[in-house]
C-alpha cells in the first residue's frame, strides 16, 4: 500500500537568520506561534531538544515536569505529536570540551544526569525516542583525548540509559565534523558498530540527515539504504547541501534535485513510514528572508519530497529492470534525468 507520510521539523527550523558568520535578520516568533505554523503547513510531529520543552534542563526536576505537563497539553490541543527529545548537551559551559567524551568525570556525571531527566522529559511528551547528536564528542587536536577510551564512554552512556528505562530507543544523528574538527563516530556504519556492543541492540537505530553524509562525502541515499537493511533507520532529516562546507541545512532537493529524488526512491521502496516514522526535515530559511516569509522553507521542502514521491511512484519499475539487466546505464542515466525533467 502506498505509504500516507507524516512529516516533522523542530521549532529551530523557524529562526532569526543567524549563522556561523552574521547576527539574526529578522525578529524571533514566540514559540506559541511557531506551534501554530505546523498544522497551517502540514506537519503532524514536533521535533524537540530537551530545553525545547523546558525553560531550564539544569533547573529542579518539580519544574521541569510542570513545564514539560503543561507543553504536552499543547501539543494534544493542536493535534500534535512529539516526536523525539535530544538532550543538548552541546551548549553547557562544562561541554565545551565535549560531554560524553569529555575527560571530566564531573562532565560526563552531568550528561549522564542530563540525559536522564530527558529521558523522563520524553516519557510525559509522549515519545520513546531519544536523538543523540554527538555534537562535541570528538577533538579540535587529536592528541587531547583518548581516542579508545572515549568510544567506549559512548557505549557506557548508552548502556545507562537503556537500563534506565527498558522502553526507550536512541537513535544516533552521525556528523562527521562541526563544531569539533573530528567527530569520533563520524557515519552511520560507525554508530551502528557500537550499537552492536551495546546492553540492548534492538533498541540503538539511526537517524539520518541528508547534509550529515553529504558532509562525510557520502550519498545519503547509500547512507539511508544501509540503514535500511540492518532495519534501523527510524528517522531522517532531510535538508541539502551546497558542498564540502558548513552545515547549510538548506531546502530539500534544492541543491541537487537527483540527489533528493534517490533518498526519496530509497525511502519510499523500503516502506519507510508505514510504521509511523516520520519525514523529518532539518531546514533553514535563507538569511535574505522576511519574518513574514521566513517558512516557506519548510513549506518548499515539504512539496518537493511530495513530488518527489509521485516521480518515484509513476517511474517505469520494469523498465530500469530492463536496463539494469542489460547493464545499459547510459540509457538508465537518460531514462532519470528525462523522468525528473518531465
Amino acid at each position: 500500500m502506498p505509504t500516507n507520510y507524516r512529516f516533522s521539523f523542530g521549532p529551530w527550523n523557524i529562526h532569526s537568520g543567524a549563522d556561523p558568520f552574521g547576527p539574526p535578520v529578522r525578529d524571533e516568533f514566540a514559540f506559541a506561534e511557531k506551534l501554530e505554523f505546523y498544522k497551517q503547513l502540514g506537519f503532524e510531529g514536533v521535533q524537540f531538544h530537551d530545553d525545547d520543552v523546558v525553560s531550564d534542563a539544569d533547573a529542579p526536576w518539580s519544574r521541569q515536569e510542570a513545564e514539560a505537563s503543561q507543553m504536552r497539553k499543547l501539543l494534544n490541543e493542536r493535534g500534535l505529536a512529539a516526536e523525539f527529545i535530544a538532550p543538548r548537551l552541546w551548549e553547557h559551559p562544562l561541554t565545551i570540551d565535549g560531554a560524553i567524551t569529555a575527560n571530566s568525570a564531573g562532565t560526563r556525571k552531568y550528561a549522564l544526569e542530563r540525559s536522564k531527566r530527558a529521558v523522563d522529559i520524553a516519557r510525559i511528551m509522549g515519545t520513546k525516542d531519544l536523538v543523540l547528536w554527538p555534537a562535541r564528542e570528538g577533538t579540535y587536536l587529536r592528541e587531547a583525548k583518548d581516542p579508545i577510551a572515549a568510544v567506549g564512554r559512548l557505549v557506557e552512556w548508552m548502556n545507562a540509559l537503556l537500563e534506565y528505562d527498558m522502553e526507550i530507543r536512541i537513535l544516533g544523528e552521525m556528523k562527521p565534523n562541526e563544531p569539533m574538527d573530528h567527530a569520533y563516530v563520524p557515519t552511520t556504519g560507525h554508530f551502528l558498530g557500537l550499537a552492536s556492543l551495546t546492553v540492548d541492540p534492538s533498541r540503538v537505530g539511526t537517524l539520518i540527515e541528508s547534509a550529515h553524509a553529504i558532509l562525510a562525502g557520502l550519498d545519503p541515499s547509500d547512507e539511508m539504504a544501509y540503514a535500511l537493511y540492518h532495519k534501523k533507520l527510524w528517522s531522517v532529516h532531510l535538508n541539502d547541501q551546497n558542498g564540502l562546507k558548513f552545515d547549510e541545512d538548506k531546502s530539500f532537493g534544492v541543491v541537487d534535485l537527483r540527489r533528493a529524488f534517490n533518498q526519496v526512491w530509497v525511502l519510499e521502496r523500503a516502506g519507510y513510514g508505514q510504521k509511523g516514522e516520520f519525514i523529518g526535515l532539518d531546514v533553514k530559511a535563507l538569511r535574505t528572508q522576511s519574518k513574514e516569509t521566513s517558512t516557506k522553507h519548510l513549506r518548499n521542502s515539504r512539496a518537493i519530497f511530495l513530488r518527489l514521491v509521485d516521480l518515484v511512484r509513476s517511474l517505469d519499475a520494469a523498465k530500469v529492470e530492463e536496463l539494469r539487466a542489460a547493464r545499459d546505464y547510459e540509457e538508465l542515466d537518460l531514462l532519470i534525468v528525462k523522468h525528473l525533467i518531465g
